[in-house]
């Protein structure tokens, strides 16, 4: 089943189910903001108070951080890039078989676009909803000159309790502190006491996410870097749309083209960022 459904203030999204797993996917953003396996619990985090409405970005789900991750230069362009809050185009959506379903959705550049980030490109989300989810974020330059990219999929994983969890498969990897702006090596799994943030590099195809009574595992292509955050507790408090003890129950790992592992796409090339999850229990 595929649906194209609206809130009452006319937020509209697409809700995919099938007999493995339900999905809602808005349209503004592109942004997942549900998917729950049969007979399970949601491994992604939302937050109860998050706006939904034309031009707010969703706080948890899976907000696509394009082109830019973090701030801009240009510190009166949206933080993240301006993927997240445009409407995108619903493409097409099909099944595969009874336990799978596919859909695109496409953005491309416009009048508004083109004021931010002078260049010409087509921007297309896959998402495969099944026993596993399946995301690729796909960006070709229709451009006549190159350009450089930095992105993310700036997932929001809900947590049993923050002080239960760690993070395997970035033991000796280098980082940069968002916080203090130095250069570091990860010794061991990664494990919450104090705020985080967090950009890796050099990182391999799988991160793994250890839960009280869950894994998650989330296999990445095209990204040799993973951002790694929790607002933790003053923070959280400052947060739009999060609620003060909300960064207890959540966490986000983040696949992504950061900092040293910004892309520079030419004209007719093609980056694809792909990341699938699938929960072990």
């Amino acid at each position: 089943m595929i649906e194209h459904k609206k809130l009452r203030n006319g937020f509209e999204y697409i809700e995919v189910e099938n007999s493995s797993a339900k999905a809602k996917i808005a349209l503004q953003g592109a942004h997942i903001f549900e998917y729950v396996k049969k007979d399970e619990e949601s491994f992604l985090w939302l937050s109860e108070i998050s706006d939904f409405e034309h031009g707010k970005s969703i706080r948890g789900g899976i907000p696509i951080c394009w082109p830019w991750f973090g701030m801009n230069s240009n510190k009166s362009l949206p933080q993240h890039g301006f993927a997240r809050v445009f409407m995108w185009e619903f493409m097409d959506g099909y099944e595969i078989d009874e336990n799978s379903t596919s859909i695109t959705m496409k953005l491309t550049h416009n009048e508004e676009t083109l004021k931010m980030w002078q260049h010409k490109f087509e921007l297309e989300l896959h998402v495969v909803v099944s026993d596993k989810l399946i995301v690729e974020l796909k960006t070709t330059n229709i451009d006549d000159k190159e350009f450089e990219i930095t992105q993310a999929l700036h997932t929001y994983f809900a947590v049993s309790h923050i002080s239960h969890v760690n993070i395997k498969g970035l033991n000796k990897k280098p980082y940069l502190d968002a916080l203090t702006w130095k250069k570091e090596l990860q010794k061991g799994d990664i494990t919450f006491n104090e705020e985080v943030d967090r950009v890796y590099q050099e990182v391999d195809k799988q991160v793994l996410l250890l839960d009280k009574s869950r894994t998650i595992s989330i296999e990445n292509e095209g990204s040799s870097s993973v951002v790694v955050w929790n607002p933790w507790i003053d923070k959280c408090k400052r947060m739009s749309a999060m609620k003060d003890n909300d960064y207890k129950n959540m966490l986000c790992i983040e696949s992504a083209n950061a900092f040293d592992d910004a892309r520079v796409i030419k004209p007719n090339e093609v980056h694809t960022l792909k990341s699938t999850y699938n929960c072990l229990l």
